[in-house]
């Protein structure tokens, strides 16, 4: 049975059965309505990790001992520059509290100076004197401060716990993957909202302000700014809304193609409740390309239901023959959308697998709303005379403008097109290849500049000598290896090295603490802050650190070196790591293993490095995959080849779009190029679909282009513009990363259209020399 036949069947079977068509969707999208209410937004931090890359197996191997690197920092700060005084020291420890029993966190991991283990040691005249910075009969008292402000100083945490200035006080904690308490995952939103409520807003003064930092709180923010989503979806719908009506001049015509690809995004809501998914803050945005592509469709197909209407046919005939005639450009379109979103699963991390799933889904039930229930629904709809008038008559006009377009299917135009357009692609390729991976600014790159979490990041960086930016070295050793003066050195030599990498801000390590210790044993002497070569002197200097500071475990196999960075910019994460790699070769050996890397900074180095990885896999992959639909789909090498080129194009000034923008390749910025290939090729099919059915038929190439304008070419201007116009509005959100997504959508979807109205019919010119 021939492919033509099995189309006719169907179309057969669904216009002669169409009450029952439009029943079964109005069931299933009730059912799908009441899951889609259930569906909560949904962020965890192993989602945003490649788990499979080697730094993340050591950061999991580790992650028991050394706790994760899901971490929260809480600074407070004394409006008046000195944090010894009673109001301070009282809400410090409130804050504490409250930080500790919060459900989730790491109660064992929670520091700050009223931490049981922040505790000093100093040298007296009978040896050594200690104990808890601050002391169990704590009063704050003048007094009992300035005993505080004294054990602060001998405790070596200034720039840790206290700022350098003395103006502020940090509390730091870790966060969970699995509340014990529930035996469930912790909610990230809820715990980021607790955070809100239950310190910032609880305890913060005129006098005292708290900021917080970390990866729960980054995503709280932008789960909180996300909700600005739903007024822009509203607005791309009213515009788009408004544009319909305006280009098909009907109120039923307008509502259709809206109602189907708003259907599109409910079936998309309810399927990934269904399959268990929620939605995470960084795939907020694909509802509305879901929604988008479903309006360009459904617009081709009000276009070409109207034009047949026109020419004298009946509602259900007129429906019935666009179905016929769009089902194919359109499946295949929508098809390689949804297999170039499909290919994003090759990326090994949560987030971006997701939004594979999220976008793919959405794009696959849009054949079924806008290819198939659109046009049933089309064929009920009595079309006015004045309408049917209207199309009839056309536009001279636009008539004249697409015969002006069309000579670009010819080779004195298509010639110079197509050095324009070579010029174009040498300027972006050079660009492109300066695009940079990973994030480009100081605090969170989802956020403004100007944002409260990128504030806050900004003076916790500087005021402190550590910050959220940090990145271990774990060194994998014997145990006992504390007591070894050659392993000890070769973790104090590394660490120097690392220390003067350009980049990091301090470091610390049992190394360069043990050194401390032993000049203490020698009355404070700096010249005697080095380690002890004697081993007894070295288990005197090393046995008095605690497990719970985090640079040694229990029998001191495994010591990490904490490199805490100025940022985490794309260029610094390189530079630190490639220093890092470098010196590990050097000082591994048999014995003792340097390995990269747990913490923050190393979790980001590893998402760069994997996103770097996949970049070039998915772009084979998603133009694979649309190269070989579109040659099953048009059975024609030309035919492909104008299809492909203009995309190719578009999609390398996007990314020299991105490098001018200093916009680098993240996790939330990847998966915008195998979009924008998604969202571009159904321009290119729609029109060179009936190009080719006129080439076939015998017509010069400037008329079957000429023709497939008047036929289609409204349809592919209109909805490259409204879906433009659309997005543009995005550069109003309160989300960076939406403002980003906002300008290099509005960009495809323009320049994609142009390559498909102006590079396509020159590259024609030349693959058809004949009829």
């Amino acid at each position: 049975m021939t492919a033509n036949r099995v189309v006719n069947k169907f179309e057969y079977a669904l216009f002669r059965h169409r009450a029952l068509v439009i029943l079964s969707f109005v069931l299933v999208t009730m059912f799908l309505v009441f899951k889609a209410a259930s569906i909560k937004l949904d962020a965890g931090f192993t989602k945003n990790i490649p788990l499979k890359h080697e730094y993340m197996q050591t950061y999991l191997q580790h992650a028991k001992d050394f706790g994760g690197a899901n971490n929260i920092l809480v600074a407070l700060c004394d409006s008046s520059g000195d944090i010894f005084n009673p109001e301070f020291f009282n809400t410090l420890r409130l804050s504490h509290d409250e930080l500790l029993y919060t459900s989730g966190v790491d109660r064992v991991l929670v520091k700050s100076l009223f931490s049981p283990s922040t505790r000093f040691v100093e040298v007296v005249e009978d040896g050594f004197a200690g104990g808890p910075v601050i002391p169990a009969d704590f009063t704050a008292d003048a007094k009992g401060l300035a005993k505080v402000k004294q054990n602060v100083e001998k405790a070596g945490v200034v720039g840790r716990m206290v700022a350098d200035d003395y103006s502020c006080a940090m509390i730091s904690a870790q966060l969970l993957e699995i509340d014990p308490e529930t035996n469930e995952k912790v909610d990230t939103l809820n715990f980021a909202q607790t955070l809100e409520q239950n310190i910032r807003q609880k305890y913060a003064t005129d006098n005292i302000s708290i900021h917080i930092i970390g990866f729960a709180k980054m995503v709280g923010d932008v789960a909180e700014g996300a909700k600005g989503v739903l007024l822009f979806f509203a607005i791309a719908i009213i515009v788009t809304a408004i544009l319909v009506y305006l280009f098909c001049g009907s109120i039923r015509l307008t509502l259709l193609p809206i109602g189907c690809s708003l259907i599109a995004v409910v079936w998309q809501m309810g399927l990934l409740s269904v399959l268990g998914f929620g939605i995470d803050p960084m795939s907020i945005l694909v509802p509305f390309l879901v929604f988008a592509i479903g309006v360009s469709h459904g617009v081709q197909m009000i276009n070409s239901t109207g034009k047949r209407v026109a020419s004298g046919m009946d509602a259900k005939t007129a429906a019935q023959a666009s179905f016929r005639k769009l089902l194919v450009p359109g499946g295949v379109a929508l098809l390689s959308d949804t297999v170039g979103f499909l290919t994003l699963l090759i990326i090994e991390i949560g987030v971006i697998r997701e939004l594979a799933i999220t976008a793919s889904l959405g794009v696959a039930v849009i054949i079924l709303t806008n290819l198939i229930l659109l046009p049933v629904l089309m064929s009920f709809v009595k079309f006015s005379q004045k309408y049917k008038q209207r199309a009839a008559a056309g536009s001279p006009t636009m008539d004249k403008v697409w015969f002006a377009l069309s000579a670009f299917a010819t080779r004195k135009y298509a010639t110079v097109i197509l050095i324009i357009t070579a010029l174009l692609f040498t300027f972006g390729y050079m660009q492109s290849q300066q695009l940079k991976i990973g994030d480009l600014h100081k605090g969170a790159p989802a956020l403004h500049e100007d944002s409260r979490y990128n504030t806050d990041t900004d003076l916790i960086t500087n005021r402190f000598a550590i910050s959220v930016d940090y990145l271990n070295v774990m060194v994998e050793t014997i145990p006992s290896a504390c007591t070894e003066h050659s392993i000890m050195q070769q973790i104090d030599d590394f660490q120097w090295l690392m220390s003067n990498v350009k980049g990091v801000q301090s470091s610390v390590s049992l190394a360069s603490v043990s050194k401390t210790i032993n000049a203490a044993f020698n009355e404070g002497n700096v010249k005697w802050r080095v380690l002890p070569r004697n081993t007894q002197s070295l288990v005197q200097a090393s046995s008095r650190v605690e497990t719970s500071t985090g640079i040694l475990n229990a029998d001191c196999s495994v010591m990490p070196v904490m490199l805490f960075l100025e940022d985490h910019k794309a260029e610094t994460l390189e530079r630190v790591v490639t220093a890092a790699k470098k010196y590990s070769a050097q000082f591994s050996d048999e014995r003792t293993q340097f390995k990269l890397a747990s913490g923050p900074a190393g979790v980001m180095a590893a998402t760069n490095e994997a996103v770097s990885e996949a970049q070039q896999p998915m772009m084979w992959y998603v133009y694979g995959a649309v190269i070989l639909l579109c040659l099953i789909s048009f059975k024609s090498l030309r035919a492909t080849i104008s299809v492909i080129v203009p995309l190719y194009v578009v999609s390398v000034l996007a990314t020299a779009l991105m490098t001018k923008l200093q916009i680098g390749l993240t996790v939330s910025t990847l998966p915008v190029i195998a979009l924008g290939v998604g969202i571009g090729v159904d321009y290119g099919i729609y029109i060179l679909s009936n190009m080719i059915q006129s080439l076939r038929e015998g017509a010069p190439l400037r008329e079957a282009y000429y023709l497939a304008l008047k036929e289609r070419g409204s349809a592919v201007l209109f909805t490259g513009i409204t879906l433009a116009i659309g997005v543009s509005t995005w550069v109003f959100s309160a989300l960076k990363f939406q403002v980003d997504m906002g300008i290099l959508l509005t960009f495809m979807f323009v320049v994609n259209m142009l390559g498909a109205i102006v590079v396509l019919p020159a590259l024609a010119a030349f693959l058809w020399r004949k009829k």
